[in-house]
């Protein structure tokens, strides 16, 4: 089994290189590393370039945009399955894709659910983010798996397609429900956490985006041909506090 893992960046010179790092020391072997640079001119091309046994292949050129740069990484990956891994994020610990692999080997599925942690720039966990209680029918109220901690099999994309561009930050939360709720694909919770995730991403930078994600939510729902109510997106902060209780 091969895993591709696919890192999209720009101007990324302070936190790059420990993510490649992250992915040289992973003690599963058959791995192929893809990085997609937006044309960088801060640096961050020259990390790239000094870390030629760990990255399989790269490209820096201007792109459309975040979600433009993973569909390039996709269709230069040749592994049995695919994994995100952001710029600024790095694999939880060194065994992680053997771990991902033998659950993968282990059962029939075609993508596995995982946890990542969100740590602030001292290191310190601000969350730990569990896919354990999550399923497909709650994409529909606005909750969705940590994109870094799922793992596809490549198959997917040339079945049912990549990420649609006209999405801002929930072009993830379109492709994970045309996959997993639109087309039913199977699925398990794996339980390893995959990723520690820099606090601050795209959609995760707090009031300003919320609006944002849950117009992208409910086109992504639409878009699907999925039945939802726009009340329960835009209040799914209500669950979310009522979850984070239930949990003390």
């Amino acid at each position: 089994m091969k895993i591709s893992i696919i890192t999209v960046c720009y101007n990324s010179i302070s936190t790059i290189n420990e993510t490649i790092v992250s992915v040289r020391n992973q003690s599963f072997e058959n791995v192929e590393y893809i990085i997609v640079d937006g044309n960088s001119n801060d640096g961050t091309l020259k990390i790239i370039q000094d870390h030629p046994d760990t990255i399989n292949t790269y490209v820096s050129e201007p792109d459309k945009g975040l979600y433009d740069a993973m569909n390039k990484g996709i269709s230069m990956a040749t592994g049995d399955l695919i994994g995100i891994l952001n710029a600024d994020d790095t694999f939880h610990h060194d065994t992680v894709l053997e771990e991902v692999a033998a659950f993968h080997h282990n059962n029939s599925i075609e993508a596995s659910v995982g946890n990542i942690i969100q740590h602030d720039k001292t290191g310190k966990v601000k969350r730990v983010y569990s896919a354990k209680n999550w399923n497909p029918e709650k994409l529909k109220v606005g909750f969705m798996p940590a994109h870094p901690a799922i793992f596809f099999k490549r198959e997917l994309f040339e079945k049912f397609g990549n990420y649609h561009l006209d999405f801002t930050i929930g072009a993830d939360y379109e492709l994970i429900t045309r996959f997993f709720l639109k087309n039913g694909i199977s699925w398990q919770y794996s339980g390893i956490t995959t990723t520690s995730m820099l606090v601050g991403g795209l959609s995760s930078s707090g009031i300003s985006s919320y609006k944002l994600i849950s117009t992208e939510i409910a086109k992504a729902l639409s878009r699907n041909g999925i039945k939802f109510s726009k009340l329960r997106i835009n209040n799914r902060w209500v669950w979310k506090l009522v979850g984070f209780i239930n949990k003390k």
